[in-house]
């Protein structure tokens, strides 16, 4: 059916925007995969739009009692895995004055200690099977600061460092980490959206795409770090 056929992947946030696209590259590819978040309905829809082969979770990835009880379900159900996307991510936009700490906690717990407390999980597992691939989707402003940003940027410029460092503790266990950092993402459109005036942004697609080109990647080779632009944003 596809080049992922008998591989099975988890995608975290997978129930709507780039991780709803992700999951559904994944299984067009023969791929069994699961998705958590934190909406059951959501999970439900995304689930009946994914088909047979798409397992749901309901898991915030910022717990991690929540993360270890998703993990001992699908070691259970797959009893390995292959493939882990860390989608699962919370943006912020506020002055650090402004920013309560339970928004700072939130968003660093969600978009940095989540893909730690999956990774962690999922590195044993992967190393059932002789290997694996983690992919962490970050962003360009883990390089790039902006005023409003401090929570945020913080995350993202964490997640790339803990990116940087994973990849260099399980290479020699065959277990591939790359991360992707998308500039502008029309997140909301979903596939077959009209057209609109953030056209010129990314689409969730063109992120999956990116995803399915690095798993495509012979095992020799390794991409650690990937950025993406939109070809043409407006001009200043």
């Amino acid at each position: 059916m596809g080049f992922l056929d008998g591989k099975q992947a988890l995608v975290t946030g997978g129930s709507r925007g780039i991780g709803l696209a992700i999951a559904s590259a994944l299984i067009e590819e023969g791929a069994e995969v699961a998705i958590c978040g934190r909406d059951p309905g959501q999970l439900r829809r995304s689930a009946s739009l994914l088909g047979a082969r798409a397992l749901t979770f309901a898991c915030d990835v910022a717990r991690d009692e929540q993360v270890a009880a998703m993990f001992d379900q699908l070691a259970r159900r797959f009893g390995g895995l292959d493939i882990l996307v860390n989608n699962a991510g919370v943006g912020l936009s506020a002055g650090v004055a402004d920013t309560t700490p339970e928004q700072w906690r939130t968003v660093i717990e969600t978009n940095l200690c989540g893909p730690f407390y999956c990774s962690r999980l999922a590195i044993p597992l992967m190393k059932k099977r002789g290997g694996g691939y983690i992919i962490n989707i970050s962003s360009l402003a883990g390089k790039n600061a902006f005023a409003g940003g401090a929570a945020y940027n913080a995350s993202k410029f964490g997640l790339n460092g803990f990116s940087e460092a994973l990849m260099l503790d399980v290479r020699y266990d065959k277990i591939r980490v790359s991360y992707v950092m998308p500039g502008s993402v029309e997140t909301e459109s979903g596939m077959g959206a009209k057209a609109s005036a953030s056209d010129w942004k990314l689409q969730s697609v063109d992120v999956a795409e990116q995803v399915l080109a690095l798993l495509r990647l012979p095992q020799r080779a390794l991409a650690s770090r990937v950025e993406m632009r939109p070809l043409l944003p407006p001009r200043k």
